[in-house]
């Protein structure tokens, strides 16, 4: 039976009067590479908002590791092995990448592998080794969603959520961005990924969840969702 990593029942969230989720369940299995796809404004962001205790719950529960994190902040679930890439990157822009990247690691104090993991991103992340005494805010978009990325890993989590990682890159850096979250995931992070370019999130996903006005309307195998005309229709042009 696969080990739930993270199971998402019933979640509700609410902004003013306005119910941007509701109801959600979801959940993701150890090792697995998750999708959640959907339009601009279905309720990605906050669900995984709602996860990470960004933002509060209506109702509803959220499991990691088999116990209830309701209620808990952001900084507890990077202890706990949680870590999310927000949309957006937030890089620390007056810091150098290799400041960045150290920012990532500051929920521990093994220095030596501090250094060593620094290393692994630089191997990950070419681009940012070119570029390591550079400050974050300097670099392209795609550069700074590498950063922001290899930031998260150097907390060594558990569970990787990232947040529409591929938006508003060029095409030749979507390759990039999607063959390192799959890279990652063969390294054996699991991985949620909210992601509005569904044909590449479905490609490399093992399941995937469609979410529609606030509600998951569709969840399968991530190929036979890629097939679906439902899906096709919807959110591939077809």
């Amino acid at each position: 039976m696969a080990n739930t990593l993270l199971k998402v029942t019933g979640l509700k969230v609410a902004y003013g009067g306005i119910q941007a989720v509701k109801g959600v369940d979801l959940e993701v299995n150890d090792g697995e590479l998750v999708t959640l796809i959907g339009s601009n404004g279905a309720g990605k962001t906050t669900t995984m908002k709602a996860i990470t205790g960004t933002q509060p719950m209506l109702d509803g529960d959220i499991e990691y590791m088999g116990k209830s994190i309701r209620g808990r902040g952001a900084w507890d679930m990077v202890k706990e092995g949680l870590a999310m890439v927000p949309e957006g990157r937030g890089v620390f822009a007056r810091m150098s990448i290799t400041e960045n990247l150290q920012m990532g690691a500051y929920i521990r104090n093994d220095k030596a592998e501090i250094a060593a993991d620094i290393e692994k991103m630089f191997e990950l992340f070419p681009r940012l080794r070119e570029r390591k005494d550079q400050l974050a805010g300097t670099l392209s978009g795609g550069e700074q969603q590498m950063l922001a990325m290899g930031r998260a890993l150097m907390s060594r989590p558990k569970v990787l959520l990232l947040d529409e990682p591929s938006m508003g890159l060029s095409p030749i850096m979507v390759d990039k961005i999607f063959e390192v979250v799959r890279d990652v995931s063969a390294r054996g992070v699991t991985i949620l990924l909210v992601e509005q370019n569904a044909s590449r999130a479905l490609g490399i996903a093992n399941r995937g969840y469609v979410m529609e006005s606030g509600n998951i309307s569709m969840s399968g195998d991530a190929k036979a969702l890629l097939n679906d005309p439902r899906v096709r229709a919807a959110y591939l042009g077809e």
